[in-house]
């Protein structure tokens, strides 16, 4: 047999089965157009001419990786529908005379023609989008356009060597089902019925515990560290829970239908009702699918894009002035009048030059301490508790210790105290302990919890914040001088802090920020208890939140449609492999008297009691998972939940439109495969 013989079969037979080919390639050209933009991207010259892009190139880079391996794992996951129908094909091959050996030839050149087509088309769509890819980009982060286009040699390269060793393994993996299967198991391969699993109560019991207990970690808990710590768990978790429900809750449910005499013998639910519990295994684990793809594309966009429109918010709570500087000293004894003055005077200069008039102006010392505190009981050493428990982390406080004389300066107020008092402000509604001990020997009472607006802008802390007011923060302090953590630094930091806003625009506050830091610079040499100097200027801050934001924006955008892209594979193969498999079924059904408007009353009640259910458990899922995910974005210091909560409900109905739009056109190809429409 002549090698040309292969390419030639090849071709046909992708043609005549180009309702299978035709979507599974377009995929492909779209995950290998996504991934060579993102590539492209991440070595892009116009980003290379832009500063503080570091961070946005690694975002990239990690895209990269994630839509390389979502494809393999992907392609693997649809190229067995493809084999699933061509199996009676290959074995009706076998028993004409062909051997594995030439099945597996024809097989290579399909691949190599499918490769080709996808890698050709993709690269090519990839060249062509990458500039108006780029061009978003670039006005998403605020930065300056180009309209040159280009094609970026490493893209290209990179993209063509992953996707040549996808569709290798690809290959590899219909080579090993072929070489296990003989003749007559590949001819009845389309014949052979799934029988619904076993143990159903079981594992939809395990289901139904492990996404409750998602869902309750998910809304107890509380601090944004704990939800970071739990959160991959809680994901695993949700899949894993979401495969039992929908494999063998699925199969409960159906089981349930049938005993319904009223509902279950009626021409629009028998079939459909009957064909699904007999093939629920694969039916549960394809809905299962979309359904966490759904719940991942709804997550990336909704925090996202709350990231994104959120940024001037968490830029100021980051930055709560234009200019911000901080001193640290090596004691709190070392934070004199003196030296404060110093460094006072040395600002004001600066500004006087720069005709700087300082506005909302942030001045006063300040003395900070992390630990754990329980029952008013205050221990700095945050090893002596096992980290492994996140419940460690809600009793994790930061604690900063003001003078009473600040206070009353910054507040305008006459507050005094005795001995051993303190007014307290924190950001932990929860916390009214009325006694507190630092020290373990001294115990402080809280006259007062007081509400302290100038302090709020001064706590973005991911853990709770105390800030106490004392006479004496040096003697509140002075047990806890002596301590120190593995490192031999001390538990304490004393600082100095001086922010405040200007009347002068960006460029100004830029130049301004410079020089501040270069003067600062030199009183850190000549003053042997200054520990360290800070000097930040938000608009120079600017461009890396611009960035950062703005890249998970646009990954999230990227990533999203190739889940998008995922998912409607998924529904369409369903519905076409399905539309096989009950064909033969709705052909005896229409014998026995049931019309085409029977099986179109079927199909709809296949929709609303199984095919809409992946999209109501992904909304279920990002319910539930709002509270975590919003605790999440407050290590980013958004705490606008109302922005979170718009752009998830959003997310959700323009994802569920795009769904109900994919299951109509996908359902109507389901239709005229069972009711032979074309044929009648």
């Amino acid at each position: 047999m002549k090698f040309s013989f292969y390419p030639k079969l090849a071709l046909s037979s992708i043609r005549k089965n180009k309702k299978l080919y035709l979507p599974y390639i377009l995929t492909c050209i779209g995950m290998v157009a996504m991934y060579y933009i993102i590539v492209y991207l991440q070595y892009s010259d116009i980003l290379s001419y832009m500063p503080k892009t570091f961070i946005l190139r690694e975002m990239f880079n990690l895209g990269s990786w994630v839509i390389a391996i979502f494809a393999l794992i992907f392609l693997f996951y649809t190229n067995s529908f493809l084999i699933r129908r061509r199996k009676k094909e290959f074995g009706l091959y076998n028993i004409l005379g062909m051997g594995k050996k030439n099945i597996c030839v024809l097989v290579l050149c399909e691949t190599v023609i499918t490769g080709i087509i996808a890698l050709a088309g993709g690269l090519l769509a990839g060249v062509l989008f990458s500039k108006l890819a780029e061009l978003v980009l670039v006005n998403i982060i605020k930065g300056n356009i180009s309209y040159s286009l280009s094609v970026s040699p490493y893209a290209f390269l990179s993209t063509a060597a992953v996707f040549c060793a996808v569709f290798f393994l690809l290959f590899l993996n219909t080579v090993f089902q072929l070489r296990h299967s003989n003749a007559i198991s590949l001819l009845r391969s389309e014949n052979v019925g799934e029988k619904p699993p076993k143990g159903n109560f079981i594992l939809a019991g395990i289901g139904l515990i492990l996404l409750s207990a998602a869902y309750y970690l998910a809304i107890t808990i509380k601090n944004p560290v704990s939800a970071l710590t739990i959160f991959f768990g809680a994901v695993i978790m949700v899949i894993v829970s979401t495969y039992f429900l929908f494999i063998s809750g699925s199969v409960t449910l159906c089981r349930a239908l049938q005993k319904n005499k009223k509902y279950y013998y009626k021409p629009q639910h028998f079939v459909s009702v009957s064909s699904m519990a007999y093939r629920m295994r694969r039916n549960g684990a394809g809905l299962a699918s979309i359904c966490i793809l759904a719940t991942m594309v709804l997550v990336m966009l909704s925090s996202s894009a709350s990231l994104y429109f959120g940024e001037e918010a968490s830029l100021s709570a980051s930055f709560p002035k234009e200019i911000n500087v901080t001193a640290s000293f090596s004691s709190p004894d070392d934070m004199s009048d003196e030296n404060i003055a110093a460094l006072r005077d040395s600002i004001k200069e600066i500004n006087k030059k720069y005709n700087v008039t300082e506005s909302n102006l942030i001045d006063f010392c300040s003395v900070n301490v992390a630990g754990v505190m329980e029952n008013g009981n205050f221990q700095p050493d945050v090893s002596a508790y096992n980290a492994a428990y996140f419940d460690v982390y809600e009793k994790i406080y930061n604690l900063t210790i003001v003078s009473l004389n600040d206070y009353n300066r910054i507040t305008g107020k006459r507050e005094t105290l005795n001995d051993n008092e303190i007014l307290v402000y924190t950001d932990n509604k929860n916390f009214r302990e009325q006694k507190l001990n630092l020290d373990g020997e001294n115990t402080l009472t809280v006259k007062d919890y007081v509400d302290c607006p100038f302090f709020k802008t001064q706590i973005n802390d991911i853990v709770s914040s105390i800030v106490i007011f004392a006479p004496d923060p040096s003697a509140t302090v002075e047990k806890l001088r002596v301590l120190s953590d593995y490192n031999g630094q001390s538990l304490l930091s004393s600082n100095w802090l001086y922010n405040f806003d200007t009347n002068t625009d960006g460029k100004n506050q830029i130049e301004l920020r410079k020089e501040l830091y270069e003067v600062l610079l030199q009183k850190l040499d000549n003053t042997p208890e200054l520990k360290m100097i800070s000097c930040e200027s938000r608009e120079e801050n600017r461009e890396d939140f611009y960035n950062t934001f703005g890249g998970l924006f646009f990954l999230g955008i990227i990533l999203s449609i190739v889940f998008i892209f995922a998912a409607v594979l998924i529904i369409y193969y369903k519905q076409i492999s399905e539309g096989y498999e009950d064909c033969a079924r709705f052909d005896i059904m229409q014998k026995v008297g049931i019309t085409k408007e029977g099986i179109r009353k079927s199909i709809n009640s296949q929709l609303l009691t199984v095919f809409f259910m992946p999209l109501l458990f992904a909304g279920m899922h990002l319910a539930f998972a709002f509270p975590i995910i919003s605790r999440l974005l407050k290590l980013f210091h958004l705490n606008n939940i109302m922005l979170f909560a718009v752009s998830s409900i959003t997310a959700f109905l323009v994802f569920a439109l795009l769904y109900a739009l994919v299951y109509k056109i996908t359902s109507n190809a389901y239709y005229k495969i069972v009711s032979r429409a074309k044929n009648r």
